[in-house]
């Protein structure tokens, strides 16, 4: 099977990107984080992708970019973590509904402790306080996660290796065998 072997969904601040090369290793696997490989196809940072594009242009990067690394023909069977926004596109949601998806749920007070003022994250910036447009998008993307994810997990307490090592324990079997072989 090709594909991601787990997919991390989560909030800003609820460590996909730690938590995700943790679990990688653990399992032996490769670790691709989306907001690089954006960062590695545009050749330049988020916020100037914001900048330039707007938060259209780079939701239509970003789209472009989740979409090949779900593909088959990358022959990658690793772990992914996705940025907070990636699921609200309706193609991306569609393309993800049914995968290997984890859900890493968060606190807001654990969340703004990670994320300190919001510097180098587009979608907090303009305001004096980051967290009331963290806890906006939460609300709104919120119920996108939990409609899509097969495994939730509080990420929000313990060490990013612990919350990997309850990844492993929590999805089991399902680490051995995607859904092709599940259903077959």
């Amino acid at each position: 099977m090709t594909g991601p072997a787990v997919i991390l969904l989560g909030a800003m601040g609820a460590g996909k990107t730690s938590v995700g090369r943790e679990l990688a290793a653990r399992l032996d696997l490769p670790f691709d984080d989306l907001d690089a490989m954006i960062v590695a196809e545009a050749g330049r940072p988020i916020p100037d992708i914001f900048a330039r594009e707007g938060e259209d242009g780079f939701r239509r990067l970003e789209a472009a970019v989740l979409e090949r690394a779900l593909s088959a023909s990358r022959g990658t069977r690793g772990v992914l973590s996705l940025g907070g926004g990636a699921v609200m596109d309706r193609g991306s949601r569609e393309r993800l509904r049914g995968g290997p998806i984890v859900l890493l749920e968060v606190e807001e007070q654990v969340a703004a402790g990670r994320l300190g003022r919001g510097h180098g994250r587009p979608m907090l910036a303009g305001g004096e306080d980051p967290m009331i447009r963290w806890r906006e998008l939460a609300a709104e993307r919120g119920p996108v996660y939990r409609e899509l994810a097969r495994w939730r997990i509080d990420a929000g307490r313990g060490t990013a290796p612990a919350v990997a090592r309850a990844i492993t324990d929590m999805m089991g079997q399902d680490l051995l065998s995607g859904p092709e072989e599940k259903n077959a």
